[in-house]
């Protein structure tokens, strides 16, 4: 096991690590920009190195100066935790170069699966079944419109390198899709580096399922069952459940199946998570892989037991997985919303500001995963998620019935939050139902403007 591991993030998941870290026995070491030398994860590390200023870029994305925190602290590996390096395939490569373990896939893995065509390629090559469109990327405007007449519209644009719904377009003809060919192109290139695109069937009312996975270095794949993350703004997640209303056991076989079966083929190792889109008839398709723990990894860890982060760092050590799936059950039904410092009435601009008053709720069933504490500021230069809260129940209804009341009980006085949005949402028909998909939040809100221009 590793000696010490230094933690190159910040927030909840920082700490979220050290945590783990501590239960194993192992010393971590915090990095910090010059805005955070006061934050939680700072103070809760054995050590902790400044990396730069405020700005990440100059911070926590400075693989140089993260380089040179771990020699002068001596530490042998390195959690990225998810966001900034975590699916860096050249961070990963260098720490390699310098003699660090990166907890996590190998760059050449991350580059494989981050290029959303090589990886869709690679699992229809495994028999995972995959969205109809193009075989590879999209050559020419002309080559695109023969996709799109070939598979039907509407079809989605896709960036190649993409990530929450940039480079992303729907057309639902052939007018739109030469509009957004040349924007979605120029968006990806802005944010990743590259133009790149290809071509999806554009499911209608699909929901998002995603299958957690752990691969050890001896091929050993296992998958923690699923977790529906259909309630989106934009392709970005609010609410995460385990397991999903919309999967029976048998479709759970099969597509748990699946993502094992595509992960063994690649060679995967460590945490991933295979995301599929589900129609509503039961066919499911590849969408893409994630190569790093997720955000909504405790809502897995409720229902199965198992401690993902802890996973990651034994498997990194090159200790085998003594998981087996067929020990693998879920018990009981998980929830989790995502509580960030933006105003719902303002189309959830982010909000930074002090926090004046803080209370977290508690009760059975109930986890918060944050890093806030009173007095604290919320920075205008991170992402604005300032708190994950999970309810865990022997059902789904106590699950959101715990939920509710745990959102009843959260203070957060300073900046307004996202909390008003999510309770009700744990009182919306829909939700409770468990009738939902990925667009349910867009019909929702369509239907509300037209109320309101019409009164």
């Amino acid at each position: 096991m590793f000696e010490k591991i230094l933690v190159a993030n910040r927030g909840e998941i920082a700490l979220r690590v050290m945590r783990a870290c501590k239960e194993l026995g192992i010393p971590t070491v915090a990095i910090h920009s010059e805005a955070d030398e006061d934050a939680l994860h700072v103070k809760f590390a054995d050590e902790a190195v400044c990396v730069g200023p405020a700005p990440s870029g100059e911070s926590y994305l400075d693989i140089k100066a993260i380089i040179g925190a771990c020699e002068v602290t001596g530490a042998a590996a390195v959690h990225p935790g998810y966001g900034f390096l975590a699916e860096n395939a050249e961070f990963a490569e260098i720490c390699e170069v310098h003699g660090l373990t990166f907890i996590g896939p190998t760059g050449e893995m991350m580059r494989r699966m981050g290029d959303k065509a090589v990886a869709r390629r690679m699992m229809s090559e495994a028999g995972v079944p995959v969205v109809p469109g193009s075989e590879g990327l999209v050559e020419s405007e002309e080559h695109a419109v023969e996709v799109a007449e070939r598979v039907g519209y509407p079809v989605m644009i896709k960036a190649r390198a993409g990530g929450g719904g940039k480079g992303m377009r729907r057309a639902n003809d052939r007018k739109e899709l030469l509009a957004n060919l040349n924007v979605a192109s120029a968006e990806s290139k802005a944010a990743f580096g590259s133009g790149d695109l290809y071509i999806e069937k554009h499911l209608i009312g699909p929901r998002h399922v995603e299958f957690q996975i752990l691969g050890d270095s001896l091929g050993n794949v296992v998958h923690l069952g699923e977790r529906d993350c259909s309630i989106q703004r934009r392709h970005q997640k609010l609410i995460e459940e385990s397991p999903s209303p919309a999967v029976t056991q048998d479709l759970r076989e099969r597509m748990g199946g699946d993502a094992v079966r595509g992960c063994a083929a690649i060679g995967y190792v460590s945490a991933g998570t295979v995301e599929f889109l589900l129609d509503d008839s039961g066919g499911y398709y590849f969408m893409e892989m994630n190569t790093r723990i997720q955000v909504e990894h405790p809502v897995t860890e409720l229902v199965t037991g198992v401690d993902l982060v802890k996973e990651q760092i034994r498997i990194a050590a090159g200790e085998p997985l003594d998981i087996a799936q067929d020990h693998l059950h879920l018990r009981g039904h998980a929830v989790e919303c995502r509580i960030n410092a933006e105003d719902p009435d303002r189309d959830f601009a982010p909000f930074p500001g002090r926090i004046t008053e803080y209370f977290v709720p508690g009760g059975p069933g109930i986890r918060v995963d944050t890093h806030l504490c009173a007095g604290c500021t919320i920075s205008p230069h991170y992402d604005s998620m300032i708190a994950k809260l999970l309810a865990h129940g022997n059902t789904r209804e106590e699950a959101i019935a715990r939920m509710r009341r745990a959102l009843d009980e959260f203070v957060i006085v300073g900046v307004p939050t996202t909390i008003p949005f999510h309770a009700k949402m744990m009182a919306d028909p829909d939700f409770l139902s468990g009738r939902f998909d990925t667009g349910t939040l867009e019909r929702k809100k369509k239907a509300q403007e037209a109320l309101a221009t019409a009164s």
